[in-house]
């Protein structure tokens, strides 16, 4: 087992496909698999907390987060602003950014996955993201269960 101690992600493009779709009237949707919810249930029995930084800030997302129990959830982090939860996080556990694991997929992640000690992403990442020395890159495109490929990497199953 390694020393990851927090697993993080992004949301669109990581936990969703990417797309974001549109009523008529406005309403917004996003798909999201199962197989990601399983793997933050996966990740708590072992003990590693799980959280969510986003750059939206949706009832979608806050719904999302507290059915699959996350311990931690950030929207609207912009600028910068996924570093900084990420390390208020680290701060609040007593623990360093190499360990934690995070998922991203697009240049609003360069920066956190560049400071973290387990830097993974989806199949169909930006090319940006995917040179980033020593990341991970899985074989799962992000919605269609990315995240529960990186939690069974890191648990080693």
């Amino acid at each position: 087992m390694n020393n990851i101690k927090l697993f993080l992600t992004d949301v669109d493009g990581v936990l969703t496909d990417g797309s974001m779709y549109y009523t008529e009237s406005g309403d917004e949707f996003k798909r999201f698999h199962t197989y990601d919810g399983m793997a933050f249930e996966l990740l708590r029995k072992a003990g590693i907390k799980t959280g969510i930084i986003t750059s939206e800030n949706t009832q979608i997302v806050a719904r999302r987060a507290a059915k699959m129990k996350a311990d931690y959830l950030y929207q609207g982090k912009r600028d910068g602003g996924k570093l900084a939860a990420a390390e208020q996080i680290c701060t609040e556990m007593g623990i360093t950014l190499a360990q934690v694991a995070y998922i991203g997929d697009d240049i609003n992640c360069l920066e956190l996955l560049k400071a973290v000690g387990l830097p993974a992403c989806p199949a169909n990442a930006r090319a940006a993201i995917k040179k980033i020395p020593h990341i991970i890159l899985l074989e799962t495109h992000g919605g269609d269960g990315a995240v529960r490929e990186f939690a069974e990497w890191i648990l080693g199953q």
